[in-house]
């Protein structure tokens, strides 16, 4: 999936620990390597506390602000509060100027899926085959026609499929 504003947006789905956050920082990291900017967004279906308990910015969001902006000389935080969620495109214009938006957790908006599904949790996907664009599975048994399959670390292979899928021609920016 290109969002809106051209950048393309790739979902890692699973059920509740089957290693989506694994699938996506190795995917990051080997992305990055190759010299790709890379955001991500994790999807959350209640609200977290993103800033810790008891600090000035989390204080000063409890006191009724708005917009909660931490800055560092290396990082700058803006937290805002929302009337509703967000969709991939606004989270894709939110995300700047990147080559691609690595998401974990959204079922049902994304459509470009790579389902992990760990053996040991369930042999059942949560997607349906016409929902998937990859699976990445410890589950030799568990074939979905006409979807690549990854080996549950194959991160490699798995990163040379998103780059030629969604990256292709876009050249990375290295150092």
């Amino acid at each position: 999936m290109t969002t809106g504003t051209g950048i393309p947006v790739v979902s890692i789905v699973g059920k509740s620990d089957s290693g989506k956050t694994t699938v996506v920082e190795q995917l990051v990291r080997r992305l990055v390597e190759r010299g790709y900017r890379v955001a991500t967004c994790k999807h959350h279906v209640h609200e977290v506390d993103i800033d810790v308990p008891g600090k000035d910015s989390w204080r000063h969001a409890k006191a009724g602000a708005q917009v909660t902006m931490i800055s560092a000389p290396t990082q700058f935080a803006v937290v805002s509060k929302v009337d509703r969620e967000r969709t991939l495109d606004e989270i894709a214009a939110a995300a700047g100027d990147v080559d691609i938006l690595i998401t974990e957790g959204f079922k049902r908006a994304g459509s470009v899926r790579v389902e992990v599904s760990r053996r040991d949790r369930s042999d059942e996907l949560i997607s349906t085959s016409e929902q998937l664009t990859a699976l990445i599975t410890d589950n030799g048994d568990l074939r979905v026609e006409g979807v690549p399959v990854f080996d549950l670390n194959d991160y490699d292979g798995l990163t040379d499929f998103v780059e030629a899928m969604f990256l292709d021609g876009k050249e990375p920016h290295g150092d």
